[in-house]
Order: C-alpha cells, then structure tokens, then sequence
C-alpha cells in the first residue's frame, strides 16, 4: 500500500528568511471549472508549495502545518496553516499561502520571523498552578475553559513552553473573556488576550428590562454604537448626538426617559442583526454589515424609517415606541428598501415590515416582551392595545381578507391580509404552542404552519426576487417560487404558502410555479436516444487540475430520470486519490465519487445511480475527474450516460 501526502506535512529544517509576506509565481496551470474546483486546487498547490519547505516558512524538523478551510474571494484563495511543535499547537506560527484561480501562488504571508529551534516540551509547573495565575488576572471569575500546553512564538521573541488557559468573568474594563499564556517553567504571565471587543455594557429599557448590549469605548467614555457594525447606534433626536457615558450602564427603565428608549432600539437592532445572519444568511439590515442611526425623540405618536435614519416617537403616556417589533419592523422596512425592487409597493409594504418585526421578536423571545403576533402591544401607542393583530387584523378594524380595494387602503390598514397570510403561513390555523386560531377568507380544511423560522425565510428569499412592481399578486407567486427553491425536496412548504394565501383570498395567478402536480416519465419515447457513450481517452494529471470527457444528449424532449445511471471506466493505479463527478448542461455538480487516504485499489470501473429528475435531459453533459493527490497517474478510458 502507498502512502498518501496527507493534509498535515512534516518539514525539515529551513533557512530564516528575508521577509515574512513572500511573492511567489508557480508554474501555470488551466483554471478550474468553478470555485469548488479553484479551492481543491488551491489546496493541492499550498500543499506542495510547503512540502517544499521555502525559507520563508521558518521551519525545523519537529514541526508540522494543518492546512485549514480555503477561503475564497475576489478570485483570490487563500489557504491558511496552523503550526505544531511535537504535536504541540503553536501559537503565532501560523501562516497562508495565496492562489489565483489557476492555482499559481501569488505570495505568502507568515507570522513566525525566526525559527523555534529546540525547544523542551516538558512543563515544569503544574496545569493547575497556571490555571491559578490566569484567572489572578481578572477580578472575579465565572468559568475556565481549559488549560493546555503551548509553544509561543511571538514576533521578535524566543520561543517559550506555555500553558494556555482561557478564563470568563470580569476584569478591570468589565465583561472579560481573556486567554492567557503562562510560561510553563517560571510561571510568568507571557501574554494575555481579551476576546470581548469594544465594550460590553448593560441597560435598563422600559420594555425588555435589563439587557446585555455591546458598546463602544471611546477613552475614557462609552458610546451606545455597535463596535463591530458602527452604523449601528442609537442617538438623542434632539441633536442627532451619540449617546454616551462613563460607566457603560444606560437607562433607568423609565419609559420616557430617552437614554432608556434607546437602551431598548439599540438592543433590538443589535438582536435583528444577529436574527438576520442566523436565520437568513444576511449580513446586517442593510445586506453589506450595516444598518441606519436610531433617533430617539420624536415629538409624535409615530416611528418610522426614511433611507438614512430610523425616528422613535412615544405613545400618548409619553413612553417611546422601542419595542422590538416596533424596531424590528421600522427596520424591516430599510431591510425592504435594501433588495431587489426597493420597499414593496400596492399596500404591501407594512405588512413586509411586520414579518421581520415579528421575526424579530421571536428570535430574542425575551420574557418581558413574550414573542406573539401582535404589533405594538407593550407600546400601546394610543391606550388601546395592539397597534395590529396578525392572526385576526380585523379586530383593529383592518381587513383579513384581500380584495381590489387593499390595494388603494390606507398603507397600515392594507397590511392585514398579507399580515394574516404570514401568520397562518407560520402558526396555521390551530397552533399548538398557545397561539391564537385563526380562520380562513375562504377554502376550507386546517392550515399546519411551517413555523416563524422557515415562514420568514421564504418571504425573505420573496423579496430577493421582488420588483418595483411588487403586488400582493406578484408576492403569492414569489413566496411560492422561494418555497420551492428553499426545499426542493419537499412539496409541504410550497403547499401551507399556497393554502395560506388561498385562505385569505389571494388568487392564484398564471405566473405561479407548482410543486409535485406531474411526474416527467423515467423513460423516453420509444425510439429516441437518451444514452451516450464517450471512449475517447483523456489523460489524468498527477495531482493537478480537473479534466472532463462530454457527452451530448439529444433528441429526448423531457426531463431527466430519477434514476440515472453513470457507468464509468477510469483507468489508474490508486483510485482513492481521484474525485469524480457528473456536471450537468446547466452547470449542477453531482458529486459521484470523494477522494480517499485509504483507498488504494486500481480502477474506477462501476456504475453510479443518480437522480437527475431536476435536470432537463438534452445538453452537454460532463463527466469531471481530479487527481488531488501526487505519485500516480491515469486516465478515462470510457463513460456511458443514461438519463
């Protein structure tokens, strides 16, 4: 059995080097298919550039790399490496290595400017007696991590035996989550680092009570500004000034005191955020890692949102409007502005609003704002409770149902039977976890919802396909065509968007996709030709790029099978350093068959079953096979498609 160039590579000892950012040109190489295969590439190129062991690296002969993820972008990938130490984790002698999309390295940038030399890697003080001297070093403690044994490395200093432990609690600046390094011979504290950036403050709001909010240190003060995503900040509408202070402790929990109001917008805009990459993959408000100042301190019973700014007004006992799916809504309109076709337009646009805010508050669930489906009930803009009722819209007075009419209602007033379609879409007619029933427009038969979760993803990826022209018609069938698309294996998701706006009398439209309703034949008319075959040799390249044999299908005027067979004869001396796969007309990768360490039998000789029922059967198909590992080579004696 051969051995296998695995991930993690041994060094011998190199030379010091110049610099630690090395530009590097290899050798040119075809660029890969797609950026799967850029990564693979990527990987095998880093792989064999540090095998190589250049100066640059500062290795010696008891160090080995990880290489881990490649991250692309740009074109660009860039291949990073954690360092050891006889198996000990080096901390600071990491590097990466750079690709084009070719795979020829571009430069490396490297941490280590010296070489470990020998080092002991037997500690003299106990794990315990460091874990000691590490939590000395914050004022009270709530939780070690762990404490485990270490090189350092820093830059311009001699390598040190550590041990490494990672402490919660409170330091001097207040939350702390501090790693430190302790030398493993002397006990000296080597380096210590905080991993809670900016600020960590605490507020009282009126409406969510006590909550954790990551603030901003500006010297000696503190400003109520996320430190990561600074376009976030809450601010005194008076002036359009930052809210700040000394002690990162904000608000009194009085309702109309306006540093306490944005203690509560504040936090629900830093939970939306978080609600937004977990739920939906998107990355702030306004898709690009921002979102808009919170003005606290209008003189109105009003909130709204104007490209540029969200205002907060107060309720008629003077207490303003920060409750989170007030925030989350106002801000659910900039999230609206902010894709395709800009906010939604012919009385749709409160009710896109009212999804995200009720998103919002069910994705903090804080127990002094239980999350339901009413809107502004805490707020209690005018003394009679909720502002909106999703599941029963007309006990505000609006209307559940759509008619010609919405479209010309009052904008408000006209969310009622998108709000109401969300809902049933979501919790269906008969909850079980303590919600409301609701009732149908019209149809008949009960309504199983899908849950807040996936209901606001589907209406999100809606709105990734929305025009200006956007309707409560043209949003039936954009929800429908998100639901397919977001779970094609299933036709339950696509079925409760589409009994749900059944329900509220929305009626289907021409455009409206359909899941499920026919079954494409698995096999052609009789005559026609759906299998080809391709013997033509094509040469497989040790450990280098993609190659691909095609095979043209025509003539079947129908959709693939569902059992599709890939008969394959590829000819080489050790198969496990081999990914194949069937890349469709359309461009999809069917992965057939992964690489293996382990796997040192000759051949591919086999057939793979595919269901490819998605994929239209004529085209250009492909079938694409890699060598990833180096000392053997082959090629693609043949391959037979049936579709």
């Amino acid at each position: 059995m051969k051995r296998r160039t695995p991930l993690i590579i041994a060094l011998v000892a190199g030379t010091a080097a110049a610099s630690a950012m090395v530009a590097v040109t290899g050798p040119a190489t075809a660029a890969p298919p797609d950026p799967a295969a850029a990564a693979a590439l990527a990987a095998v190129k880093a792989d064999a550039l540090v095998a190589s062991r250049p100066s640059v690296l500062q290795a010696g002969s008891r160090e080995t790399f990880q290489r881990q993820q490649v991250i692309q972008s740009s074109g660009l990938n860039y291949v990073p490496f954690e360092r050891a130490y006889n198996g000990l984790p080096v901390r600071g002698g990491d590097f990466v290595v750079v690709t084009d999309a070719a795979g020829r390295t571009k430069y490396t940038s490297v941490a280590q400017s010296s070489p470990i030399g020998e080092l002991s890697t037997v500690a003299k003080l106990s794990a315990t007696a460091a874990a000691t001297i590490a939590k000395d070093q914050l004022k009270t403690v709530k939780s070690v991590e762990g404490t485990n044994l270490v090189v350092l490395a820093e830059e311009g200093k001699a390598a040190a035996l550590a041990w490494e432990t990672t402490v919660n609690g409170t330091g001097a600046d207040g939350v702390s989550r501090l790693t430190v390094e302790v030398d493993a011979a002397t006990g000296k504290v080597l380096r210590t680092t905080e991993h809670v950036t900016g600020a960590a403050g605490t507020g009282t709001g009126w409406v969510n009570g006590s909550v954790a909010i990551d603030t901003t240190q500006s010297g000696s003060s503190f400003l109520l500004q996320d430190p990561s995503h600074t376009t976030i900040r809450c601010q005194d509408a008076a002036n359009n000034t930052t809210f700040s202070g000394t002690d990162n402790v904000w608000g009194n929990g009085t309702g109309t005191n306006r540093e306490t109001g944005c203690v509560d917008a504040f936090y629900v805009a830093q939970q939306q955020y978080a609600m937004l990459s977990s739920w939906l993959g998107r990355t702030g408000q306004n898709g690009s890692g921002g979102a808009w100042p919170i003005r606290v301190g209008l003189n109105d019973r009003n909130a709204f949102y104007d490209g540029t700014q969200v205002q907060i007004g107060k309720n008629t006992a003077g207490n303003w409007l920060t409750a989170a799916d007030v925030v989350g809504h106002e801000l659910g309109h900039g999230v609206d502005d902010f894709t395709p076709g800009s906010t939604s337009q012919s009385g749709t646009r409160e009710f896109v609003a009212d999804t995200f805010g009720a998103a919002t508050e069910w994705y903090i669930n804080n127990p002094n704002d239980a999350p339901d489906y009413e809107v502004g009930e805490e707020v209690n803009l005018v003394g009679n409770g909720p502002i909106r009722y999703m599941y029963d819209p007309s006990l505000a007075g609006d209307s559940n149902c759509y008619s010609s009419s919405i479209p010309g209602s009052e904008v408000h007033a006209a969310a009622g039977p998108g709000n109401h379609w969300f809902y049933l879409l979501a919790e269906g007619t008969t909850p079980t976890n303590g919600q409301p029933a609701s009732t149908r427009c019209s149809g008949s038969g009960a309504i199983t919802g899908v849950g807040i979760q996936n209901a606001i993803k589907i209406m999100y990826n809606a709105m990734l396909i929305k025009t200006s022209s956007s309707s409560y018609q043209k949003y039936r069938t954009w929800t429908l065509t998100a639901a397919k698309s977001l779970f094609p294996s299933s036709c339950t998701e696509f079925n409760t968007v589409k009994a749900a706006w059944d329900a509220v009398s929305v009626p289907a439209q021409s455009a409206d996709p359909t899941c499920g309703t026919t079954t494409p034949p698995t096999d052609p008319p009789t005559g026609t030709p759906c299998t080809g075959t391709n013997a033509t040799d094509v040469s497989i390249p040790d450990a280098g790029s993609a190659v691909t044999s095609g095979i043209t299908i025509t003539g079947c005027a129908r959709a693939a099978s569902s059992a599709s067979t890939i008969a394959v004869d590829i000819v080489h001396t050790y198969r496990g350093d081999l990914r194949v796969d069937l890349v469709a007309p359309d461009g999809t990768v069917y992965n057939l068959k992964a690489t293996s360490t382990s796997d040192s039998a000759d051949n591919v000789n086999t057939t793979y079953t595919k269901d490819l029922s998605s994929e239209t059967a004529d085209g250009a198909w492909q079938l694409r096979v890699q060598d990833v590992f180096s000392q053997d080579v082959g090629n693609i004696n043949s391959w037979t498609l049936t579709v």
